[in-house]
């Protein structure tokens, strides 16, 4: 038996700003999408626009490309909406993203890059995280691509994009969503039990006038002909 998806509102700090529907401008994203027969040079624009928002600016190279799927979706077996789904389930988007976070950060990325809203609060970051513990990755990704929530804004031909402006806080940093990249957090390392390299024994300080020569060195020729001299040497 399945856990049913925890409860949660849809409200977060975000919301009271304006999205780009409201307000167009210099800010809004490009619409990428095939519902319009694009030609070649279209395509391959379309396919890039897919990577950047999966995979982000960050993660775009040639060993991460499928071309299978990019062949499927060129001609016409599959729709963008399956494009999304199977980079997502790429080994090369797991082992860049997955990989390298503990589930709640991954869900918050995931929605970012997927629905193109930040997460309304800490319950829905929990509520997926469950999902993802109990029933795998390729139930939250069905979960959220087969949503209302995407189907409504971007159906079956539209690569997903960034809805809504940022509020902006300089203290947070906040850079699109399509630019951030995951980061080996505390959480991560925690979680992999990965050893730190701890000394516990004295700390010595090394200092060389403070060590003494050794048989052969000048320095004791020196002091033997100082203590033989009636006179010293000057």
């Amino acid at each position: 038996m399945s856990i049913p998806v925890l409860n949660y509102s849809f409200s977060t700090q975000n919301q009271r700003v304006d999205g780009f529907e409201y307000y167009p401008g210099e800010e809004q994203p490009k619409i990428y999408t095939t519902e319009n027969l694009p030609t070649a040079y279209e395509m391959d624009e379309i396919i890039w626009a897919a990577y950047r928002q999966i995979f982000s600016e960050h993660q775009i190279l040639s060993s991460n490309a499928e071309p299978f799927l990019e062949s499927q979706l060129r001609f016409n077996q599959i729709k963008v909406k399956d494009f999304i789904k199977g980079l997502l389930l790429s080994n090369s988007f797991r082992d860049l993203n997955y990989n390298f976070n503990n589930n709640y950060r991954f869900v918050e990325m995931v929605i970012q890059r997927v629905l193109g809203r930040d997460i309304y609060n800490n319950r829905e970051k929990l509520a997926f995280s469950i999902i993802i513990a109990s029933q795998g990755l390729d139930v939250f990704f069905d979960t959220l691509l087969n949503s209302d929530e995407y189907i409504e804004n971007f159906g079956d031909n539209t690569v997903p994009y960034q809805r809504r402006r940022i509020i902006a806080q300089r203290s947070k940093g906040e850079v699109p969503f399509n630019l951030k990249t995951p980061r080996m957090g505390k959480e991560f390392l925690d979680k992999q039990g990965m050893p730190q390299l701890l000394w516990s024994g004295p700390i010595r300080t090394f200092r060389p006038q403070e060590q003494k020569p050794k048989a052969g060195d000048p320095a004791l020729f020196l002091n033997m002909v100082l203590d033989v001299s009636p006179i010293g040497i000057k």
